[in-house]
């Protein structure tokens, strides 16, 4: 007749106990094992390099042009691997406080999930001050060692980043003044200054205009001509750095020397109105080459 458990010796418990939790070891580390074995990757620790320059790309918008930083958002996360060297490039959009209720319920969404929006303390505006905001506020933001070099630009323009970084990576790190000087047509003309199409400032000239009377006094106006006065005005920016034809208008009748047809070279393509302006410059660029052939969809 077969003892009940609870009349077995405490000697016969401890050695069925001790089986029971070798057993459950062994299992246990041939599952690690085989887990391990058929992982498609492995995970390890980052090697930290210290990029060529940082460059900081402020796209200035309105809070209800969600269609359009979506499209924004997705041609520049597609050219985000490819940067030649080691650039390091953030691309935020920019714009003034929210002022109705969807945008602060539909704007935390897109906070949420790319975290990549500045929203200034200011009235909603083109050139009534939004730029000069825009770069006195950063300082505030971020610490000096964060970025070498800081951009302005618009939603309607298309920025190849590998040619950008590339053209910026030779140059000084200060008193820089980078983008397509304007009038293209008289590039010595003493009111010179550079499109706003996209133009880069070195951080030391942004930090200057958060701190300088000039600028401070003088932020209503077509904001970049207004910008090249400040620089003037304050002998600053005197590394003048034109990228000429490489940076343009898309093109349309008649053809000008800040519109032309697309070249291979292309730094900036500026004045993408509308989604078929987005759509012809992106595959001219071979933006979707890399689509994989699939039985989910068909696009020819």
């Amino acid at each position: 007749m077969t003892r009940p458990f609870w009349h077995t010796s405490p000697s016969t418990i401890s050695f069925i106990l001790l089986a029971a939790a070798m057993t459950a070891i062994i299992f246990y580390l041939q599952s690690i094992s085989t887990s391990q074995s058929s992982s498609p990757c492995t995970v390890m620790a980052p090697v930290t390099t210290k990029p060529d320059f940082r460059l900081l790309i402020g796209i200035l918008t309105v809070p209800d042009s969600y269609e359009r930083r979506h499209l924004v958002r997705h041609a520049y996360a597609l050219q985000s691997n490819n940067l030649a060297g080691a650039a390091e490039i953030d691309v935020r959009f920019v714009f003034c406080n929210l002022t109705k209720d969807e945008q602060h319920v539909l704007v935390a969404m897109e906070i949420m999930l790319y975290d990549d929006i500045i929203i200034l303390n200011c009235t909603e505006n083109m050139d009534d001050g939004k730029t000069y905001t825009y770069f006195s506020s950063l300082p505030h933001l971020f610490d000096e060692s964060t970025y070498d070099y800081v951009m302005k630009t618009d939603d309607d323009t298309y920025f190849r980043l590998d040619n950008l970084a590339e053209s910026l990576r030779r140059l000084p790190r200060e008193d820089v003044y980078y983008g397509f000087l304007t009038p293209c047509h008289n590039r010595r003309s003493p009111t010179r200054y550079m499109s706003g199409m996209g133009y880069v400032l070195s951080w030391d000239l942004v930090e200057w205009i958060e701190r300088a009377e000039t600028p401070r006094k003088r932020q209503v106006g077509t904001e970049d001509v207004t910008t090249g006065s400040w620089l003037r005005e304050g002998g600053r920016g005197r590394r003048v750095f034109d990228m000429g034809t490489a940076m343009y208008d898309y093109m349309e009748e008649p053809r000008l020397c800040s519109r032309h047809e697309f070249v291979p070279g292309t730094i900036a393509v500026h004045k993408l109105k509308s989604n078929l302006r987005w759509a012809r410059t992106l595959e001219y660029f071979n933006v979707t080459a890399g689509l994989k052939p699939s039985k989910l969809y068909h696009l020819s």
